[in-house]
């Protein structure tokens, strides 16, 4: 069982992929900021978070900051901005995916 982290800017893209994704092996956690990732850390081991590219630069290198604070084993991926929200469900896919799920 792995647990995975989506975090998004836009509450709805990041609710759309939740309810998109019925893996067998995952429990997915959502949130849309600093403090929803230290939500998440403190209700579970999180092994994984997958990062929108909506949130400002500043934050999100805040939130990477704290989750290798909060975690030596935790993987982080931080999709691009050229794709936009469209390309969010795609890039959780494809993180997914390499995975092994």
């Amino acid at each position: 069982m792995r647990n995975v982290l989506l975090v998004g800017l836009n509450g709805v893209v990041v609710d759309e992929a939740m309810a998109q994704l019925a893996l067998p092996d995952i429990v997915l956690f959502g949130g849309g900021g600093l403090d929803d990732v230290r939500r998440a850390f403190a209700a579970a081991p999180i092994d994984t978070v997958i990062m929108g590219a909506g949130i400002d630069l500043d934050t999100r290198l805040q939130i990477v900051r704290t989750i290798f604070e909060l975690s030596e084993t935790t993987t982080v991926h931080l999709k691009d901005r050229a794709t936009g929200p469209a390309g969010f469900m795609p890039f959780v896919r494809r993180v997914l995916m390499g995975l092994g799920t």
